[in-house]
């Protein structure tokens, strides 16, 4: 499992050549990324503001991850997010998940972002024409990670 909080931008291709450079035992991989968009709610977005509380943050990132690794057979599981000034079209996250077959691969990428949506503490401001903003979470972002519920 790796687990990253970085300012640095990141190279998505590259961190999914990454999963499986050195295992063939892998025999899928499935990511996620999420970009910057250059909207929200109708307002245009000009650039967008991530704030986190360092440790806390990693340690939350990783018991989401840890319980992805109980749930399915993974082989390797990636969670990188960017903190920082971030603008349109920027990477800002990436989740990836390598299993022996699709399936555990899918479900586990898609577990990690519904909990990272809902669990990790991230704030976000955004840039907008009327000025900035802090992002409210989502209630589609609760029922999507509800769905995951033992």
């Amino acid at each position: 499992m790796a687990i990253r909080v970085q300012a640095e931008p990141f190279d998505p291709g590259a961190e999914v050549n990454a999963m499986h450079a050195a295992n063939v035992g892998v025999g899928a991989v499935v990511s996620f990324v999420g970009y910057v968009r250059d909207f929200n709610d109708g307002l245009e977005v000009s650039g967008m503001f991530l704030e986190h509380y360092p440790g806390m943050t990693e340690k939350a990132l990783g018991k989401i991850a840890t319980e992805a690794e109980q749930r399915w057979p993974l082989l390797k599981l990636e969670v990188l997010h960017r903190i920082g000034a971030l603008e349109p079209g920027e990477p800002i996250v990436f989740v990836a998940a390598a299993s022996a077959h699709r399936q555990a691969a899918f479900d586990a990428c898609a577990f990690v972002m519904d909990y990272l949506k809902t669990r990790a503490p991230f704030w976000k401001k955004e840039n907008t024409a009327d000025g900035p903003r802090w992002v409210e979470g989502r209630d589609s972002d609760h029922a999507a990670a509800g769905r995951w519920k033992q």
